[in-house]
Parts: C-alpha cells; structure tokens; sequence
C-alpha cells in the first residue's frame, strides 16, 4: 500500500504545503526534581520537593504543531486561544523559536486561562517517575467574543492552508476553542471545499462533526455508534465507521494500536497494517504523530489509505521514544522504511 515513491513524493512535497490546526493548544510543563534535596515544610512537615530544573513543550495542538515541525511542512498555520498569563508566554516563547510556525491567528485572551499539563518528575537516586500531574483547564464556557474571534481567524486562514487538522482536547463541552459554533463552522467550509482535507480528533464528541474526516480511536468508536453490536470485533469497528462515515459524510480514520487503521468511507472498510515494533513503547502523542503524518501525504496527494499507512510508519517511530512525546524527521522516516522492506 506504501511504496517507496509515495513516500518520496510527501517528503518531497510537505515543504511547499501550509497545513493550518485549529483546536485546544496546552503547555505541556516538566519539573524536574531530586529527591535527594528534598526539605521538610517549617509551616506544614510535608515535604517539599525541590525543583531543579522546568522543561516546556507546546502539547495537545502542539504536539500535532511539533509532529508538523519535525516532518518539515513549509508553513504551518495554528488558530486557537490562550491565556494572558505565565503560561501562555511560555507557549508564545516555545513557539516563537519553532521554524515554519506562523503565530499570528494565536488568540491572548484575558478572560481564560492558557489550558496546562503540569508533570513533577521526581529522580530518586537516578530512577525518575511521574508524580500526580496537576492540569490547569477552563471550566467554564468560552465566553462568544472568544469564539467570534477564533471563527474570524478560521474563515481567513481557510483559503491559505492545504490541509486543516482539528483538535478537541477538552473534555467540558463548550468549554475550549472548539465549540458546537467551531463545529458548525467547519461543516459549513467542509461542504463548501469537499475537496481539501479536514481531519477532526476529538475525546467526547467525535460523533458531532459533519462534512470533515474525523479520526476516533476504539474507545471514541463504540461511543459514537453504541448500538452497534457484534460477537466479532472487527465486523463491530467496521459497522460502527461505517455509520460514523455516513454521520460525518467523510471518510472515518478509526485508529486500532497495533491492529493498523480501518479507512472507511461509507463501505466496509480497508484495514491498514500498522508496522511491528520490537521492545519499549510509549504511546504517548502516537495518535498525533499519525495525524500529522495523514495530513502530509493527503497534501501530496495520496490515497487514504495510502495516508493511512504512512500515519502507521510515523507513529511506529515516535512510539519508540521512551518518556518524551516523539516526533519523526525525514531522515527516520526513510531509515524506518528501509527497516522495514521498503521498496
């Protein structure tokens, strides 16, 4: 399904794209701490860490940005809202040094917080672990003057990008950049340019999308089409893309894991193969790695399933990055092909 001259077509064309996102853009904070200086609290006896060290990464959207970043598209276009605060300066900062990151369409607001995943790391005597992460999120509804100004964005970039990857991280209906208005939005400009690829990953609402592709993993799957049933799990994925691919009007990417992806678009279905991959995995970020790698080969003009089995080889790479989300460079991206039996 993937050749080695499909792969050197997308490699050849992403850095004469403009891929646009739109979606929940967080800051993704480490805080790396040693144990061994660790100092009770005079006012409470609890411990108190000591950090040594902050890493930030742009995350969520940006993981998909930084995916984009390491593929080489030539402009990359985000749209979305964060906060006048710490957090959203750190984004501005990280971002600011990314090349190809166009950051004009990056809504400041001072009515919400820039949305954060706050990662303690603790190393005791060279062993680090994860402690609980602490998330910052708006909990209340985007106020409309917000979502005015991300649909005035949108419309504008729509005629720059070749491609448009949508993002739907938080999990509080109405509450982050894609609102039931974002949604309609996007309806509306899918229907108008069936032909440019739109591609909507979303934790809750993945069934609320119309006229664009959309990418739900098992879970989102079963959810968007609860009353499908089968003894057979494969016969239920198909039936359930199935109705999600009339539902949206658009060809369903249903990720599997190590099953591959089934592409459907209103039929039964093609089940893409993933690549095998020996030893340590972390998942983490793999389904934005393979969005971003979707969105490259359909610019190049590639099959959906020829998107998809790249989507697969991308993801293959950046699962063997251990404790950090991965990304893939031409170079890997060609080195795992060959080790993989490219021809």
């Amino acid at each position: 399904m993937l050749t080695t001259a499909a792969i050197d077509r997308i490699l050849t064309a992403v850095p004469h794209r403009t891929v646009g996102l739109v979606g929940d853009l967080f800051l993704d904070r480490y805080f790396d701490i040693d144990a061994g200086l660790n100092e009770p609290s005079v006012e409470t006896g609890l411990t108190a860490y000591q950090v040594t060290g902050v890493r930030c990464y742009p995350g969520a959207l940006g993981t998909v940005l930084n995916n984009l970043v390491a593929l080489g598209v030539g402009r990359i276009h985000p749209v979305t809202v964060i906060g006048d605060d710490g957090e959203g300066y750190e984004l501005r900062r990280v971002l600011g040094a990314m090349p190809a990151v166009e950051t004009s369409d990056i809504v400041v607001s001072a009515a919400r917080r820039t949305p954060s995943y706050n990662k303690p790391m603790l190393n005791e005597a060279g062993v680090v672990r994860e402690l609980n992460r602490l998330d910052i999120k708006n909990r209340t509804p985007t106020p409309e003057a917000v979502t005015a100004e991300v649909l005035r964005r949108l419309e504008a970039a729509w005629e720059k990008v070749d491609a448009l990857l949508v993002l739907d991280q938080v999990s509080e209906d109405n509450c982050g950049v894609i609102t039931a208005a974002v949604r309609e939005r996007l309806a509306e400009l899918g229907a108008r340019d069936p032909a440019k690829f739109v591609l909507a990953d979303s934790r809750e609402r993945i069934g609320l999308f119309r006229n664009v592709c959309v990418k739900p993993n098992a879970a989102e799957l079963d959810d968007a089409a609860a009353d499908v049933t089968y003894d057979h799990v494969l016969w239920m994925e198909r039936e359930a893309a199935a109705k999600l691919s009339r539902v949206t009007g658009r060809t369903v990417f249903a990720t599997r894991g190590e099953a591959g992806i089934l592409v459907t678009a209103g039929g039964e279905g093609t089940v893409v193969d993933a690549y095998p991959v020996a030893g340590p995995i972390d998942v983490c970020g793999a389904g934005d790695s393979c969005s971003a790698a979707m969105a490259c080969a359909m610019t190049a003009g590639c099959s959906p399933e020829e998107a998809a089995a790249f989507g697969n080889l991308v993801a293959s790479i950046t699962i063997r990055q251990i404790g950090v989300t991965g990304t893939a460079s031409p170079e890997q991206v060609r080195a795992r092909w060959a080790e993989v039996g490219g021809k």
